[in-house]
């Protein structure tokens, strides 16, 4: 994914910008970056990798240089950004959270008109410089941000620094979301709400999907209103949220426990001596599973958080396979010899699970349940690139399609379908492949459920995929 915090105030913005950036840091992969506007001194810009590092240690040298009353932040998956653009709209600084799919096509138009890309993502085009010129070809930002919205497939939420201001637009199917917070003498826009907290933001509003908004630090006004249409996604609650966020004014912890009591009222397993979650997305949803069915809630591993960061962040997967095995160690004492149901998010590759049952196996354990929050993930995400998988054929369930099939060429649909025979066996050949005692997965109307959204409100794609484009 990706996320960003902006911040306009009436003395000096750094220190929330840097923090409530920071309390993004979770939800992105390799660079991150801070502009800061003052009227004194305009743009000041920093980017950093992270690859080697964390936010706070990268951008702490940073801090003594900058000044200003207004400045935004991102943690990204890939490009360097926020970026500073001159241009007929004036001087601005922009950052995004986006996956846009026809970022090819949109470049090679560019490319024919005579326009000149300057910025670079792993050697291709950088899509935040994209969007900035997209926005540039109309002859206001509110205007600029609208041609984003019809020029582009995937995803788009945008934050435009315009020096006192900030503009934030949300997604057009609000895929990704953003938020409003204000305090005496500041406002602010950010992905995740639980950057506010110890920033003393308050929550004021959540942007809807196609909703443009200007934020000063005195309030904010509409720019464009915000459409009816919403596909939220589902794994900012699954996965991807931090707990004490909220989405829609839905809070992540609360939810993971409602998936959790899900998969217990489903359940069949009624006699195991413990219950524990993955960490660290897979706690709520086993501490909502324990409450339900009364067998103890225990932690068979401990997550080593010093000096070891999220499995995903490594862009080599070896790599990230080596950070997931040795951020998480077991505790043979809670272990040996004693059968255990283990909630986790999710299954994607399948590689990290199958190599926390040997470590589970190597503890003495006498039986793995293994029960997941959400469906079988069948369909790559088009929308977040949630998967991160360069193949279909990485997924744990296409994996297993294709041992079943002897073919990829097939009609997945039967294998969304929780009721079909075709289903059955491939949660029994995943089952097998990851030497699991028992398999289960969440419903996908229970999870709906869950959430509290109406299904047309959330983005399931990724499980039966129904999603718009």
């Amino acid at each position: 994914m990706s996320g960003f915090f902006g911040a306009v105030t009436t003395t000096d913005c750094v220190s929330d910008v840097f923090y409530g950036t920071d309390y993004h840091s979770h939800l992105g992969t390799k660079r991150a970056g801070m502009s800061i506007y003052s009227t004194k001194s305009g743009y000041q810009r920093a980017i950093h990798s992270l690859e080697d590092g964390y936010f706070r240690n990268k951008f702490e040298g940073d801090m003594a240089g900058f000044a200003g009353e207004a400045g935004i932040g991102c943690i990204s998956d890939n490009e360097a950004q926020p970026l500073v653009i001159f241009s007929h709209l004036g001087r601005f600084a922009i950052t995004t959270v986006a996956k846009i799919n026809n970022v090819d096509e949109l470049a090679d138009r560019f490319l024919r008109e005579g326009k000149t890309f300057t910025e670079t993502s792993q050697g291709g085009i950088n899509p935040t410089e994209l969007i900035a010129m997209l926005i540039c070809e109309k002859q206001s930002f509110k205007e600029g941000i609208e041609n984003v919205y019809n020029s582009i497939k995937g995803s788009c939420s945008i934050l435009i620094l315009n020096k006192d201001e900030i503009i934030a637009g949300r997604d057009k199917l609000g895929r990704t979301p953003i938020v409003i917070g204000k305090k005496d003498g500041a406002y602010c826009a950010a992905s995740e709400t639980s950057s506010f907290l110890n920033l003393d933001y308050k929550i004021e509003k959540y942007i809807g999907p196609g909703e443009i908004v200007s934020i000063r630090n005195n309030g904010y006004s509409v720019l464009r209103e915000a459409d009816k249409d919403m596909q939220i996604c589902s794994f900012l609650w699954v996965y991807y949220g931090y707990p004490p966020a909220c989405y829609e004014g839905i809070n992540v912890d609360q939810t993971r426990y409602r998936c959790g009591q899900k998969l217990a009222a489903a359940d069949d397993v009624k006699d195991a001596d413990f219950v524990a979650g993955i960490p660290d997305s897979g706690v709520g949803h086993a501490m909502g599973y324990s409450a339900a069915t009364g067998i103890p809630y225990m932690r068979p591993y401990a997550k080593y958080t010093p000096t070891w960061p999220r499995s995903f962040m490594p862009q080599n997967q070896k790599q990230r396979d080596l950070v997931a095995k040795m951020k998480l160690i077991p505790n043979a004492s809670v272990i040996n010899g004693r059968s255990g149901i283990f909630l986790d998010d999710s299954i994607v590759r399948g590689t990290q699970l199958k190599d926390n049952v040997k470590d589970l196996m190597e503890a003495g354990i006498k039986e793995v349940h293994m029960r997941v929050a959400c469906p079988p993930l069948i369909y790559p995400c088009e929308y977040l690139n949630f998967s991160r998988s360069r193949s279909s054929l990485e997924l744990a369930t296409r994996k297993a399609i294709v041992k079943l099939e002897g073919k990829e060429d097939v009609d997945f649909s039967k294998y969304a379908d929780p009721d079909s025979q075709e289903y059955k066996n491939m949660v029994e050949q995943m089952r097998k492949d990851m030497n699991l005692t028992t398999l289960k997965f969440q419903r996908l109307e229970d999870l709906v459920e869950a959430i509290g959204l109406p299904k047309e409100k959330l983005c399931t794609h990724c499980w039966d995929c129904s999603s718009r484009g």
